[in-house]
């Protein structure tokens, strides 16, 4: 081998980028230094070891902290700092929505409902709050894209016996207030059925607008369909659902992938016919006649067509409006199977918002099911049901919709025993009441 002559080369690479001048005028002290940290570096992993093992905080000999629980240690530590940051901006971003909405009777009554409403579901947000922090069958804030709100939340069957369906689940919460452990209910009752959950989190107003919001769910929703396979999942089973403004926000990635795939003019990275059914629960479809009825439950009309990117995109963003269009008449074939639940006692979302997505969906050749809950508000089918236990009828409608064509887990539904309540009948009554949904 050809003996290196750069004479330079036996310098470590930071005094390589000093001026020639100080690095040759290098004390002999300094040379001393630079070779005890050579001999340093090629006994660094000996020297780690060492430390390891001397140290009875991490010493496995001492019996004070094992690998495993220094592990579990990280993980939480990981966790709280994410969820540090993640309060942080939703602080900040609060307070800049509070520039677009004031201070009005409305928001002010309807935060002190909400309250009220939150302190009487606190027994059950506890419990599922321990299961979403401890389980070791969620993966919390998986990365799927690079925007901040990129995250998404995996709830995992305990049986890992063959691939499971799963189910694509886009939080509600006004296009302002969603986050993806609004799904935490929902994934453990349905990972306890054998079924994957990933809970996708997105950007929220003012952090970003519809636009921002559709892309972020399409990402995620193409991380799932190209990675579910590596944590157990089906990619020939996956399932959309959508909650609230999470339902409309859903459709409209449909309606916009299923578009450019029947355009053929782009690339894209997941396709629709990898969806085997869409669940819109308590969802709005058609924007443009629901932007007065919003602004008279307190999402002003400034506020909300601000979310909307003008009055001129409500059409554009419309589910209902768009597929009765000419032009969209080819990606109509590209479509799955829609389902639409909806509770009749809704208030935030009238069910007619429903009612018509499924004559029109009907009317243009679109498969579609219209599943309605009599005196059911927006938050019964999505919170109190599940909270009160026992045989809940939206969540037993899921199943069934999933497991149609496997006899063998519908029969598995059908002996399974009850749900566990987790908050007291008079507290959910109370919170019926005064919900400010």
């Amino acid at each position: 081998m050809q003996q290196n002559t750069d004479p330079l080369s036996v310098l470590p690479p930071a005094l390589r980028l000093m001026p020639i001048e100080t690095a040759v005028s290098t004390s002999s002290e300094d040379e001393a230094r630079i070779r005890r940290m050579s001999v340093d570096g090629e006994n660094n992993n000996q020297h780690r070891r060492r430390r390891y093992d001397s140290n009875p905080r991490f010493s496995p000999r001492h019996g004070v902290v094992s690998k495993p629980a220094l592990s579990r240690h990280l993980s939480l530590r990981r966790d709280v700092e994410h969820a540090a940051a993640e309060t942080y901006l939703v602080t900040h971003l609060a307070f800049k929505l509070l520039r677009y909405l004031g201070v009005g009777y409305r928001w002010l009554s309807k935060l002190f409902a909400l309250t009220f409403y939150a302190v009487l579901l606190m027994p059950g947000f506890i419990q599922v709050g321990y299961y979403y922090f401890f389980s070791s069958h969620i993966k919390r804030s998986v990365v799927y894209g690079d925007q901040p709100r990129n995250r998404l939340d995996l709830y995992l069957p305990k049986n890992n016996d063959g691939l499971k369906p799963v189910v694509a689940f886009v939080t509600g919460g006004a296009w302002i207030i969603g986050y993806k452990a609004w799904g935490s209910l929902l994934g453990m009752q349905l990972a306890e059925r054998d079924i994957i959950v990933a809970c996708i989190d997105y950007r929220n107003f003012p952090q970003g607008t519809i636009s921002d919001m559709i892309k972020d769910a399409s990402q995620g929703i193409s991380f799932i369909c190209n990675n579910i396979i590596d944590y157990g999942g089906d990619p020939s089973r996956i399932y959309l659902m959508g909650q609230s403004a999470g339902a409309h926000i859903a459709a409209c990635v449909l309606l916009d992938q299923a578009k450019k795939e029947s355009e053929e003019k782009e690339i894209i990275s997941w396709s629709v016919s990898q969806i085997k059914t869409y669940f819109g629960i308590s969802g709005g479809y058609n924007i443009q006649s629901l932007v007065e009825h919003f602004h008279k439950r307190g999402l002003y009309r400034s506020l909300f067509l601000s979310i909307m990117e003008g009055e001129h995109s409500l059409q554009k963003f419309s589910p209902e409006v768009m597929v009765q269009c000419r032009s969209m008449k080819p990606m109509i074939p590209y479509l799955p199977q829609f389902v639409l639940f909806h509770g009749t006692g809704d208030h935030s979302i009238p069910s007619n918002a429903s009612e018509t997505f499924a004559a029109v969906l009907g009317k243009v050749g679109s498969k579609v099911k219209l599943v309605l809950y009599e005196d059911k508000t927006h938050t019964d089918l999505f919170l109190q049901d599940p909270l009160r236990g026992g045989k809940d009828k939206l969540f037993q409608d899921i199943l069934a919709s999933i497991h149609v064509d496997d006899p063998i887990a519908l029969a598995e539904d059908a002996n399974a025993p009850p749900q566990r309540r987790l908050v007291p009948e008079f507290m959910l009554q109370l919170a019926h009441k005064i919900s400010p949904f």
